[in-house]
């Protein structure tokens, strides 16, 4: 489906895109291929749209309920991470998880080829192994918008 066609209707594929737009070109592209691999990882995955003041989170869950999603992909203006929801409680050898909230990490993700790497793909791995909730085994996941901010803050990086 070409993308003017999506845009020209009000789904939830559009509304997306048109959130992704808020970034800079280079970003979109980011976040676009980095949604790309993660949706190929967890096909049967639903994923839920938040547009925070400040960033942009598309969670994958196996139901429509936030806090059970496996992973998350957030964009900011200074890049794109993807988070572990359990991160607290994933075998990390190689000490890639960033963060030391009361359960989520999240690792840096500069180009969506780094979710194949066998390190990252390991992490995703456990943290499927360890959702509270298990993905679907077939069909696919649907895309639902959770909330939009009312806020609307910049998010395209700073001119320096």
């Amino acid at each position: 489906m070409a993308v003017s066609s999506v845009r020209a209707k009000n789904t939830p594929e559009a509304q997306l895109l048109s959130l992704i737009e808020k970034f800079d070109p280079k970003d979109q592209r980011l976040i676009r291929s980095v949604r790309s691999a993660v949706r190929k990882r967890l096909p049967t995955a639903n994923e839920l749209v938040y547009e925070y003041s400040n960033s942009l989170v598309i969670g994958y869950s196996p139901t429509e309920a936030g806090v059970e999603s496996i992973v998350s992909t957030t964009a900011r203006a200074d890049g794109v991470s993807l988070y572990f929801n359990q991160g607290k409680n994933l075998p990390d050898p190689k000490k890639l998880l960033m963060g030391s909230g009361k359960q989520t990490r999240f690792i840096r993700v500069e180009a969506a080829g780094e979710l194949t790497h066998p390190d990252v793909e390991a992490l995703i791995a456990a943290a499927i192994d360890q959702a509270s909730v298990p993905l679907a085994s077939k069909g696919c996941g649907t895309l639902v918008i959770k909330s939009t901010a009312a806020k609307k803050r910049l998010r395209r990086r700073p001119e320096k």
